[in-house]
């Protein structure tokens, strides 16, 4: 039976600093693809729906390909020649958790089918009134295996079995060995049927459905599966009068000539494998080429691109660190695995492209590891006995972002507001956000509105000063709270607050209200844990409640609560966390908190963008500049589907560093690689948040870093700042006069594109395409922008940006890629470059951020003229 195994380690102290990670994984899954000639057509070329080819061929021990009928010869998806596509195992997994921070470990292999054997390849021109029939003969057949009522389309159906069984390895179990294991059967052999299915979605996209059943185990001595010639033969067809009446079910259904005996129940006997025990790993394995990038997998913040990697899609913290040093060190020691790694991410999606062309992402929320560490294969390991996805057509990439966003969502557009100046993230109450207007304006800074995540009031633990986890403003440290947004909406500022999905206890707060966490007790829509309690969820200084999404009173309630925010004038907020919902939950709706916990930050953000939308229907009868008063909120979880009901994301919480995997660089990596996965509207806090003080370990934001994430921010979306988590330790916009005039200068630079980035924000809503653009977008077949991290990035398709991230830097490399017609103008010196494929070094000062537009370009030429009317240039 396969265990699951959660371990908790939530107050451990003093934590290995080099904890293992997600690679402690089953190593890749290698078998044999067999062929029922008998069935079977040495080669055929198959429809699936009306844009798509399936081409099947026995050659090199067959092999499957797909194509789109607008280039035939251009394979899209493909299986590898004699290899099984697809493999399934029944093993133990172990997860650790820690404070948001999760680890999931294979662990005993009880059982692996690695082999698979092709029965049949058919196209289904079915018929909806079979629909109920094919459920009703296949019990195991999921309902989502039927094709979708309003898709018509042929669909392609193979079937065949998976086969092989192995006893525990239990040297890899130990070692965690990372080596090409081909499985071999000791004792009975096992068999389990699979289900293929490929159907059209859209013009552009194949949806495909895999099902592996439970096992059945039959005698050694009775079947021995051979692979001459790439052909079994072994299996009988049996005709009927059922295959005459049923049609699809009986392929489905039909015998397959493997009979299970009672020699077997002897063979068994070793084995603790109940027969009724499922599948709870589905591997799929396809061709890849050598030289192929892979982009993509939501927001990552080490790498563009993939190949070589095995990448985990957890939704978890992203960790202190990342693996720089020596704060990852640090960070382990204290709290377990709190420094994270590479792969560690806020906002993961199954789904990537690749510089080939080829697009594939997995619908559903179950735990997935792409790995792809084989230069000729993409292995994909699911945790789960199925699996559906899509395959993607497209010419270029911004093609494939388009039809990838046309089905999982697209965000709105933004308000205008919130992309107009500044968003100013401070704290301290009433006077202190009044004393700081008054300075901004002596400075001139282009103001948009005040984010103040103060506003529910602070507390002192044993780690300083944190906020109060119960979402009403405390009107002691914001006296005349709506006197302040009043006057500060006078000048056209909005007021923008805070808020996340947990509740703390409240009894000890003095000037509360109401007390959020005994309400949601009280209606019973907190988590829960094996016992039936609220789950107390570990957080810094003090244990806090989740609310459990999946409960239909959820929902309603805390969104009065986000009302009551809002008629007092508030215009937006950030909906932080969503990321750590606890594996052992126990949730309303019943479901596996495994794949819910992936699934949660997507009805986080549903839930507030229900309020928005709920929101502005009321209002329009009201007012007449609907964008003027729109509201927003911003999230940092995220999953595949993200997009859809969010409106505008932030990374997160960076280090006040200059380091590549926590730092000002993965902030651009994060940005790039989220604008590919459908996330177009994301951005930093500038100067980024995790402040260290330890007296051994420091890491404090100094103003050079501060001022230069000024430069690389305004050229993002959205101008946002915040303190930091140690507002004293850090160099803050309002520290001096050089900090508050580089601040103005930078928000001006920022406001001078504003009429280019409301272009960007529509463009967006209508084809998914991010405001700020990784190199390979546009010039997919330059090869040397394939190897850009965060060296410098596009703002559409017309300003080139090459930042300082390095400390005491005045210098940038900027390369002009091939494939570009137009010249590059760099903004400050006038001096063009027209050479395509050179590089060149560009002098970049504190203020004069190396940033070139197009030459003749009508966007570049407005740009300059903003920033001459603004005084910048």
């Amino acid at each position: 039976m396969a265990i699951l195994k959660i371990t908790k380690k939530h107050h451990k102290r003093f934590n290995n600093p080099f904890p293992s990670s997600a690679s402690t994984t089953i190593p890749h899954v290698q078998g044999s693809l067999f062929i029922n000639s008998k069935t079977l057509p040495s080669d055929q070329i198959f429809s699936i729906g009306n844009d798509f080819h399936l081409s099947w061929t026995s050659n090199n021990g067959g092999h499957l390909s797909i194509s789109h009928i607008s280039n035939a010869n251009r394979t899209i998806w493909s299986s590898i020649p004699g290899h099984a596509f697809v493999s399934a195992a029944m093993v133990d997994t172990e997860v650790e958790e820690s404070r948001g921070s999760f680890l999931i470990k294979d662990r005993d292999v009880n059982l692996v089918c690695n082999n698979q054997i092709i029965d049949d390849i058919r196209v289904i021109n079915h018929q909806l009134e079979l629909e109920h029939e094919v459920i009703a003969e296949t019990s195991s057949l999921d309902q989502k295996m039927v094709p979708e009522e309003e898709n018509q389309l042929p669909t392609l159906l193979i079937t065949g079995r998976l086969f092989n069984m192995t006893k525990k390895n239990r040297r890899f179990q130990k070692h965690g060995i990372q080596a090409n294991i081909q499985f071999e059967a000791k004792g009975p052999s096992v068999y389990a049927r699979y289900w293929v299915l490929f159907n059209q979605k859209t013009d552009h996209q194949v949806g495909f459905q895999v099902k592996v059943e439970k096992p059945n185990f039959i005698s050694k001595k009775q079947v021995s599966p051979t692979a001459s010639g790439g052909a079994y033969l072994g299996f009988k067809r049996r005709l009927s009068n059922r295959k005459k009446k049923l049609g699809w079910c009986w392929y489905l259904s039909r015998p397959r000539g493997f009979v299970l005996v009672s020699s077997v129940e002897e063979e068994l006997g070793n084995l603790d494998i109940p027969k009724s025990e499922e599948f709870n790993r589905v591997w799929l394995t396809y061709a890849s080429d050598e030289n192929e990038r892979f982009y993509g997998f939501g927001e990552q913040f080490s790498h563009m691109n993939f190949k070589g990697k095995r990448v985990p899609i957890f939704v978890q913290e992203q960790g202190i660190g990342r693996g720089d040093q020596p704060i990852t060190l640090a960070a382990n020691l204290v709290s377990y695995r709190a420094g994270g790694d590479w792969s560690t991410t806020y906002a993961p999606s199954p789904f990537y492209m690749t510089s080939k062309m080829r697009s594939v992402y997995l619908e559903g929320y179950d735990y997935t590891i792409f790995d792809l560490t084989r230069l000729d294969r993409v292995q994909i390991q699911i945790h789960g006995n199925s699996v559906e996805g899509r395959i993607l057509h497209g010419n270029s990439p911004c093609e494939l972002i388009e039809h990838f966003t046309e089905t999982i969502g697209r965000l709105p557009e933004l308000p205008e507001w919130i992309i107009s100046g500044a968003i100013v993230g401070m704290q301290g109450g009433t006077d202190a956000v009044r004393d700081t207007w008054d300075e901004l304006r002596a400075y001139d800074v282009p103001v948009s509105a005040f984010w103040l995540q103060d506003w529910v009031g602070q507390r002192e633990t044993f780690i300083g000063s944190q906020l109060w986890w119960n979402w009403e403003v405390d009107e002691q440290r914001y006296w005349g709270w709506k006197e302040l947004i009043k006057d500060l909406s006078a000048q056209n500022i909005k007021v923008m607050t805070y808020c996340n999905p947990c509740l703390a206890p409240a009894d000890e707060k003095p000037n509360k209200k109401r007390n959020l966490f005994e309400e949601a007790k009280q209606l019973d829509i907190l988590v829960k844990d094996s016992k039936g309690n609220p789950y107390m969820v570990p957080n810094t200084a003090f244990d806090v409640g989740m609310l459990d999404l999946t409960h239909p009173k959820t929902a309603t309630w805390f969104k009065q609560i986000l009302l009551e925010m809002v008629d007092d004038g508030v215009r937006g907020w950030m909906a932080d966390f969503g990321e750590g919902l606890p594996v052992d939950a126990v949730l309303y709706s019943g479901e596996d908190p495994i794949s819910a916990h992936n699934r949660y930050p997507e009805l986080w953000a549903k839930i507030n963008r229900e309020l928005v939308e709920e929101w502005k229907g009321k209002s329009l009868d009201k007012v007449k500049e609907d964008q003027e008063v729109s509201l927003v909120f911003f999230m940092r979880a995220g999953f595949r589907d993200s997009p859809k009901w969010g409106m505008l994301f932030w990374e997160g919480d960076q280090m006040v560093s200059w380091q590549a995997n926590d730092g000002i660089k993965s902030s651009v990596v994060g940005l790039l690689s989220s604008g590919i996965s459908g996330y177009a509207f994301n951005h930093s806090d500038i100067g980024g948040y995790c402040t260290v003080n330890l007296p051994i370990v420091k890491y404090r934001r100094s103003q050079e870093l501060l001022l230069r994430w000024m430069e690389l921010n305004s050229f993002t979306p959205v101008f946002r700042t915040h303190e930091g988590n140690k507002p004293a330790c850090n160099s803050q916009f309002y520290s001096s006069k050089q900090t508050l005039s580089h601040f103005a200068r930078t928000a001006k630079i920022y406001a001078a594109w504003k009429f280019y980035r409301i272009q960007l924000v529509k463009e967006a809503a209508q084809k998914g395409l991010p405001v700020c653009r990784h190199l390979f977008l546009h010039y997919p077949n330059d090869e040397h922008v394939h190897h850009f991290t965060y060296q410098q990035f596009l703002v559409g398709s017309e300003f080139l940006m090459v930042p300082v991230l390095d400390k005491g830097k005045k210098k940038v490399k900027a390369y002009f890629p091939l494939g570009e017609s137009s010249s590059w103008l760099h903004i400050w010196t006038g001096k063009i470059f027209s050479k395509q494929g050179s590089e060149a070094w560009i002098e970049a000062p504190i203020g004069y951020p190396a940033v070139f537009v197009k030459v003749g370009s009508l966007i570049g030429e407005t740009f300059l003229n903003n920033l001459v009317s603004l005084g910048i240039l």
